[in-house]
């Protein structure tokens, strides 16, 4: 899943700075459209709404979306959609008009550098058409699940037996991150850096700086002004020299992994050695690629993951089928004593799919996501974008759009996704959650296979108890739950 959401209000204050001056001249260029257009004060444009709603980004879109016929609302110059049309028009049909914005790049590069979370042009064309090659391979969803087993078996349900047999508390989210970091490392780099359990101090501390480098980059890429992190980063202060801490332990590492593959020329399923096999690119450039990778797959689905398990704590007639499906496909398989299920009988958990996608509609964990406009450009629905202007689209505001699903599209309801006992599918330009176009996640499948695994693995043996209110979310590089989520463990007698 790509991390291009990251546009808080302090970003969305710096895009307005930097357009005021031409408020006037792009305003006039407004053409007639159907859809909703809040024009600003005299001088000061939109600003009191920016700073009015820059605490409630997601929100307050998901706000304005239904106020619109057409589901875009303009507030130069910024263009709000969860119009399905005008996704697949920024998203496909148009891709080429709306890159990455520079400016965040630019804020990201020095964790990222030219990983393809962090790239446009040739770069990302580049990584994702060999990206793409390995994610459809039978070989790596073969690797993914047996390291998903792996991690599941000999890390995670020991931990949940052992907090169930103790009394302990223990926050879902920290413990799901830190087998989500655990799970992509070994995918990566085929090594387990045992965050989990806690055995490696090495581990530990590249957890910990991992997580560090990402935190500290979200907050540089808020910065109102680029030139007040590039000022700091030159002095080497505060946030800064924090930031460039973390990122030599994180780069050590990396790196060592990458020059001890190339000195010992030996081949493995991990994405270490298929990006480095035929040697044409340099340490820095994999170490990049790499980097995206683990983000990509620590963040993403601990997420997602954290938010399903805190709704089905409010829903146990969904528990309850899920456990129904698995006892059936494990009875039609004879497969009674696995702890982990297969490939096969894992596709075939339709409900669970349709449970899991039901919860990343209502809580996605990329929940927006911005685009800017190389030249002028009018959308399906008529809208104008001037030239520089930020087009978002929100998954979060689309999984509540009436005019997408219906007038009960605030209710968690896995059985919208069925039919006759099968998971229907939908348009990539409605369920925006995976994204959509030639940036759609190659990781789909992949976080699937895992998020399914793991959610049979944990409801099959242990009742959860959520024992503090929450719900709450923290947007970060996704949108993680607020305080974690505190749960109580018990071992079930199958």
């Amino acid at each position: 899943m790509e991390l291009s959401f990251i546009l808080l209000p302090s970003i969305i204050l710096l895009s307005f700075l930097y357009s005021a001056s031409l408020f006037f001249k792009r305003d006039a260029l407004l053409k007639p459209t159907k859809s909703t257009v809040l024009k600003g004060y005299p001088i000061i444009g939109n600003l009191p709404l920016f700073i009015k709603n820059g605490r409630r980004t997601l929100d307050w879109v998901a706000e304005l979306i239904p106020t619109s016929p057409t589901g875009t609302v303009t507030v130069v110059p910024f263009v709000f959609t969860a119009n399905p049309s005008n996704v697949e028009h920024l998203a496909r049909t148009n891709f080429n008009n709306y890159p990455k914005a520079d400016d965040l790049l630019a804020a990201l590069h020095d964790f990222f550098g030219r990983g393809i979370l962090n790239a446009n042009g040739e770069d990302w064309r580049f990584q994702r058409k060999a990206a793409s090659f390995e994610f459809n391979t039978k070989s790596l969803r073969a690797f993914v699940l047996d390291k998903v087993r792996h991690e599941t078996v000999h890390g995670l349900i020991p931990l949940l037996k052992r907090a169930g047999r103790s009394g302990e508390v223990l926050d879902l989210q920290d413990v799901l991150e830190r087998f989500a970091f655990d799970n992509i490392c070994s995918l990566v780099f085929g090594e387990d850096p045992k965050c989990l359990s806690g055995e490696s101090e090495e581990g530990e501390k590249f957890y910990h700086a991992f997580h560090e480098a990402s935190e500290l980059s979200v907050q540089r890429a808020m910065q109102p002004f680029s030139l007040i992190w590039k000022l700091g980063k030159w002095l080497d202060v505060g946030s800064e020299k924090r930031l460039r801490k973390s990122l030599e332990i994180v780069r050590g590492f990396v790196e060592r992994y990458v020059t001890s593959r190339r000195e010992q020329s030996r081949g493995g399923g991990d994405f270490l050695s298929r990006f480095a096999a035929d040697g044409a690119h340099s340490d820095e450039f994999i170490r990049d690629i790499l980097i995206s990778f683990v983000l990509a797959g620590r963040d993403t689905t601990p997420t997602a993951l954290t938010w399903f398990f805190w709704v089905l704590s409010s829903k146990p007639e969904v528990v309850e089928k899920i456990r129904e499906e698995i006892k059936s496909i494990r009875s039609r398989h004879k497969n009674h004593d696995s702890e982990v299920l297969t490939l096969d009988e894992l596709r075939e958990m339709g409900y669970l799919h349709a449970a899991v996608s039901e919860s990343l509609r209502l809580y996605p964990s990329v929940p927006l996501l911005a685009r800017e406009s190389k030249g002028e450009d009018e959308l399906p629905d008529g809208t104008h974008v001037g030239k520089g202007w930020t087009v978002m689209y929100s998954p979060y505001a689309m999984g509540r759009a009436e005019g997408i699903w219906g007038k009960d599209c605030g209710e968690f309801r896995p059985e919208r996704w069925m039919e006759d006992g099968v998971f229907q599918p939908t348009s990539p330009f409605r369920y925006t959650v995976f994204h959509a176009g030639p940036r759609m996640c190659l990781g789909k499948d992949m976080a699937y296979i895992q998020m399914k695994a793991v959610v049979a693995s944990i409801l099959e043996g242990f009742e959860l108890e959520v024992v503090e209110k929450r719900g709450k979310y923290q947007l970060s590089m996704t949108m993680r739950m607020e305080g974690g989520l505190p749960v109580r463990v018990k071992e079930r007698s199958i």
